[in-house]
């Protein structure tokens, strides 16, 4: 008695049933995650047809800055910044205004088209979120960046009051699906956070809005996350692959590879086709060597470091996309021409910034 192969779909026929307008199925979902490794250059191939349809050969950079630093209350599994974290982090309150504006000049000269200012902790206090609304407007005044923000959970008086100001965006990352949040964190729920993200779209803000891959997670779990994503209308969605801190509660977790990694990046691409797909945190760790191949199903990068670990040398991640074959995309959307490593320092100083707190 003989096994039957199993059948995988016709990875252009689904990326032309996704152009058209279809969903996948949870079967089809399920058979993009379990597929083979022989076949994931197809998978890939066919990501990149819905990719170049919505997004040519257009990258956007994002800067991160994290602009206050741990002494959070709540108690994410995966946060090096959580009050249950033994991890070794810089921890201090919200950067002095000049800081910021530095980390804004440094993301300009990375010819990053966004600006994200992330503050650690449940919410805002006023204080706080009134010097983030002056930081905004003065970054907004000197230079040609758009701004994301990601402050916590949000009231829909506070993201009226970032739009204002003239914040373009506003993260907040679902994080998992909704069965999967008790697992993660106890201290707010998935509603929690999905309210926020209304109250953004509520405002008239782009919404961006993702999650950690590699946090216990079955495959469901990823399926109905993107799902979720996608009936929610969310714009930018940031792919994050969980870097196991230690001193976190995720530390032994290292369920990843790179295959793995791309078959999630061509799942998303394939369930929300027209959103921003940004390849985020744990992107040197996990895809190693096989980066480049993650531009062919995400359109978007983040250049330098991330909240308290360091990223790869920006060069490299210009050169990366410029020996792709893919170009850089300014604020406005339009492509850059030229070598995208033009004008950028030999050595540009990457790094955290020096820390100068607000008096």
């Amino acid at each position: 008695m003989t096994n039957n192969p199993v059948q995988f779909p016709n990875w252009n026929d689904l990326a032309g049933r996704t152009l058209a307008g279809e969903i996948l199925t949870r079967d089809q979902a399920r058979a993009v995650l379990n597929a083979p490794d022989e076949l994931l250059l197809e998978q890939l191939a066919a990501a990149y047809r819905v990719r170049r349809h919505f997004w040519g050969s257009r990258v956007r950079l994002h800067f991160l800055l994290n602009a206050q630093s741990g002494l959070c209350a709540e108690d994410c599994n995966y946060c090096s910044q959580s009050k249950i974290s033994d991890a070794e982090i810089e921890k201090y309150p919200l950067m002095a205004r000049e800081k910021i504006l530095d980390a804004a000049a440094r993301a300009t000269s990375l010819k990053a088209g966004t600006f994200c200012m992330v503050i650690s902790g449940r919410a805002p206090g006023e204080r706080v979120f009134n010097k983030v609304l002056d930081a905004v407007r003065e970054v907004k005044a000197r230079h040609d960046l758009k701004i994301c923000a990601c402050l916590g959970l949000l009231t829909e008086e506070q993201t009226r009051r970032l739009a204002e100001a003239g914040v373009d965006r506003v993260n907040h990352n679902l994080n998992t699906s909704e069965g999967h949040t008790p697992n993660i964190v106890t201290t707010h729920t998935y509603e929690d956070r999905v309210r926020t993200v209304e109250n953004v779209k509520a405002a008239g803000i782009t919404t961006c809005s993702g999650g950690i891959i590699g946090m216990g997670e079955e495959d469901d779990d990823v399926i109905d996350l993107a799902l979720a994503l996608r009936e929610m209308g969310v714009t930018s969605v940031p792919i994050n692959f969980l870097i196991p801190i230690p001193g976190t509660r995720f530390a032994e977790h290292n369920q990843l590879n790179p295959r793995r990694c791309l078959r999630v990046l061509c799942l998303y691409r394939f369930l929300l086709p027209s959103q921003e797909i940004r390849i985020a945190g744990g992107r040197e760790v996990h895809l190693r060597s096989l980066q480049p191949l993650g531009l062919y199903a995400a359109n978007s990068l983040f250049i330098g470091d991330y909240l308290t670990t360091a990223g790869q040398e920006a060069r490299k991640d210009l050169e990366m996309i410029r020996d792709a074959g893919f170009v850089l995309e300014a604020p406005d959307g339009s492509p850059i021409e030229g070598d995208p490593l033009e004008g950028v320092p030999e050595h540009f100083p990457m790094g955290p910034l020096p820390v100068l707190t607000q008096a």
